[in-house]
């Protein structure tokens, strides 16, 4: 959802996705990126340099998701010390 969601403004290198996603491991980020793929949400272009350039962007049809996305995306968000609470009650109540 975030992937998709930072995609929205046009392509991006992995670097630049992997800054954006703070915390996330790059074979999490890897494996993400190959589902999208997979499911012909995202395209994956390799720009043959030293290093190679890898750049990923939203097919059409990620496009038509990215409204869909973009709103859950901002209620997490509007929501995210409300889900943080609930993480903690739970964690305090398992232990």
């Amino acid at each position: 959802m975030l992937i998709i969601t930072m995609l929205g403004d046009g392509p991006r290198r992995f670097n630049e996705l992997k800054r954006m996603v703070n915390g996330v491991s790059q074979r999490m980020l890897t494996l993400s990126l190959r589902g999208l793929e997979r499911d012909g949400l995202i395209t994956r272009t390799v720009t043959p340099s030293t290093p190679p350039r890898v750049d990923y962007e939203l097919t059409e049809l990620g496009r038509s998701l990215l409204g869909t996305v973009s709103a859950l995306s901002a209620w997490a968000l509007e929501n995210q010390g409300e889900i943080q609470k609930a993480r903690t009650a739970f964690d305090a109540s398992v232990q």
